[in-house]
């Protein structure tokens, strides 16, 4: 399956908001290298491989994001470093890897390319953290920058709580991304991801998030859950 009108319809504006965001990061490093680690970035996420993540996937984690901002949960700073690990907590995504390898590979990507562009070391530090952190969703609520972690922990699971049509989107695209295992170790797989998330007393961690999105994400899950133990 090629990419989706959608994707590219999305790719240019993605483009034009990593632009902005790479010029503050890394003011230094020029137009040309900030388009091409842009270009790199798309490229990754566009893979024709890629079922659900996607640049689509990109898009809602950014739009989350900027609602999470927009609600007070992040400073303008804060939703900066927060976007640099919404480019990168996907960048390296195959279905077939070891459960962590791809935020693994990732988070290591992440600090090669924003070293090389010149971004400062701290804010390095705290995007490998972001990456990393995706792989089990679990914030330490007295670690550092535990803001941000928050911010991205919620907008990457902000598909919980789509609208029907695009939870039942969503549902399909991972079973197609994830189409070489077999429907039984898939629906045990699935169930098992999808039980750590509807056993916590708290899915969301922001403020935001647990007041607007819990509701509809129980509702998703629970659906989700009911099908794949029919």
């Amino acid at each position: 399956m090629p990419p989706t009108l959608a994707d590219d319809a999305l790719a240019e504006p993605l483009l034009d908001r990593w632009l902005d965001d790479a010029e503050l990061v890394a003011p230094r490093a020029g137009r040309d290298r900030w388009l091409r680690e842009g270009s790199l970035l798309l490229r990754g996420w566009g893979e024709p491989h890629r079922r659900y993540h996607t640049v689509e996937h990109l898009h809602e984690v950014l739009a989350a994001l900027d609602e999470l901002r927009s609600a007070g949960h992040l400073d303008e700073g804060q939703a900066l470093v927060a976007r640099l690990v919404g480019w990168y907590h996907d960048l390296h995504h195959d279905p077939r890897a070891a459960a962590g390898s791809n935020e693994q590979r990732s988070a290591t990507m992440a600090r090669d390319h924003l070293h090389q562009l010149g971004v400062d070391d701290r804010v390095v530090d705290v995007v490998e953290a972001g990456v990393l952190m995706t792989a089990a969703h679990e914030v330490d609520p007295a670690g550092r920058h535990t803001r941000v972690l928050e911010g991205v922990h919620d907008a990457d699971l902000w598909i919980l709580s789509s609208a029907a049509d695009r939870y039942a989107a969503y549902r399909a695209q991972v079973r197609a991304e994830y189409a070489v295992v077999p429907e039984d170790l898939f629906r045990a797989g699935r169930t098992t991801v999808l039980e750590r998330f509807a056993d916590r007393a708290r899915i969301y961690r922001t403020a935001h998030a647990h007041a607007r999105w819990t509701a509809r994400a129980r509702t998703n899950l629970a659906a989700e859950l009911a099908d794949l133990r029919s």
